[in-house]
Order: C-alpha cells, then structure tokens, then sequence
C-alpha cells in the first residue's frame, strides 16, 4: 500500500491589517481543516490568539460560500478559541452573505493578498476621457505629491492596552512598548526603547518597510501581514538590537551590530 502523501497546504493564510485585527484569507473551504489550523495557532501563542477578533475573507475563493458553510465554519472557529466578527468586502455576493449569516461587512478592509488588478470588485462605471491638459497644469499634482509627511514621534512610554498608529507615515518610539501594547504604522517603525508588546509595520501592504528595536522581546511582529510570534522568534535574539523586514515573502529578523 502506498505512503499517504502529507498535506502541506493551508487552507487558510492568516495576515494582519490595518488595525491589527487578524484577517483569515479563505483559500481552501474545508471546515474541519481550518479549525485544526486555528487551534494550533491558538495552542502555540495563547496569548495573541485566543478569543481573538478575526476577520473573514472569501476573496480568495472561486465562488462565494453558501450560508450554511459560513455558520460552520463560524462554529469551528469558534471552538477553535477565535471569535469571527466580520466579513471582509468583496462582490455584492458577499454582502449578502454577510446579511444572511449575521456578520458586519467591513467595506474597504483587506489585507492585500494580492495585485489590485487581482481584486474582484463590482464593475464601476467608466469615467469620461479627460481632455488633454497643459504641461504647466499636469505638473502641479506631482509636485504636490513630491511632498511627504513627517513620520510620528511617540515621546511616552505605549502601555498595555493601548494601540497607536501611524496612518501613511513612519513612527518612532522614544520609549518602551509595553506587553498587550500595539504600534502599528503604515511605514517603518523606530523603536528606541525594548519592544515587548507587538509592532506591525507597512500596514497599508508596504513591503519595503521594516521594524528596527533596540531590545527585542516582542509578542508579534509583522511586515505587511507577514507574522512571527514570540514562540517562533530565535531566543538569541532576544533582548538583542535587531532589525525585521521582508525578502521574498519571508520574514527576516537579523541582529543589530
């Protein structure tokens, strides 16, 4: 008899988004094996992710799931030690679905899994051809765009329970981040104290942004959505200056010298 071949594929990809609430991108509709992937991921960091919030999202899906699917797999999850609290948008399939089932539909939420031209959205009118403008006229907007922001300067100590996020900007912490605290940017993130709650960077799907810490002991970190938890993190960086940032989808963490 031949050796079964092991399954490596998830059928769910976990990510984070914007405001820190877990996003689980739907890519494979079997119940039983999505809640065996949530409860691993409850077991092996408890405090990150039990009982926590988590949005879902069936754009990766080739159709939209039946209502009856959905409440199974809310079921699952749920004694899997999660709590799904919305559904992410996508076609008016899904904002029915959300209707039927009984979940928000959280409009213009999504983590970005994929190329914008990737992402099913209900077809827009077509807008009328603009006119050709003067040289002088097409220049001013690109000007105007040459022309960033300043980052954050977060000059307090971020204490347990709270959350402070950096919307289209870097942030640098003068300070300590506390465990149960959150830092989130849609840039880099400078942490000049020791980093012992969570820091996610390139929140708005900045792959190029990156986390620096001068004494690392982090619950979470992510780039982008990609993720390390505190049990997945070598413990000879711990304590350590470091640096975290993407290379070909893969989270890196490498120490300061």
């Amino acid at each position: 008899m031949a050796a079964q071949i092991p399954d490596y594929e998830q059928a769910g990809e976990l990510k984070f988004g914007q405001v820190g609430i877990a996003n689980l991108r739907v890519r494979s509709l079997d119940v039983e094996k999505l809640k065996l992937e949530m409860q691993e991921r409850v077991a092996r960091a408890p405090k990150l992710f039990e009982r926590a919030a988590v949005i879902l999202d069936f754009g990766g899906l080739s159709k939209c799931p039946d209502a009856k699917t959905v409440n199974a797999l809310i079921d699952a999850l749920k004694s899997a030690g999660v709590l799904p609290i919305a559904i992410a948008y996508g076609t008016s399939a899904i904002e029915d679905l959300s209707v039927q089932v009984g979940l928000p539909l959280l409009a213009k939420f999504r983590v970005s899994y994929e190329s914008q031209a990737e992402v099913a959205l209900e077809p827009q009118e077509k807008k009328p051809t603009r006119k050709a403008e003067p040289e002088a006229e097409r220049s001013a907007p690109v000007a105007a765009a040459a022309k960033s922001e300043p980052g954050i300067m977060q000059l307090q100590p971020v204490r347990s329970g709270q959350q402070v996020y950096a919307q289209n900007k870097d942030i640098t912490v003068m300070a300590t981040v506390g465990a149960g605290a959150e830092v989130i940017a849609d840039g880099s993130i400078h942490i000049y104290g020791a980093l012992r709650g969570r820091a996610l960077a390139g929140a708005s799907d900045n792959v190029n942004a990156r986390i620096f810490c001068r004494e690392f002991h982090a619950e979470l970190v992510a780039i982008a959505g990609h993720y390390k938890v505190l049990e997945e993190i070598p413990k000879n960086l711990l304590g350590k200056a470091v640096q975290i940032f993407l290379e070909k989808d893969q989270l890196k963490i490498e120490e300061l010298t």
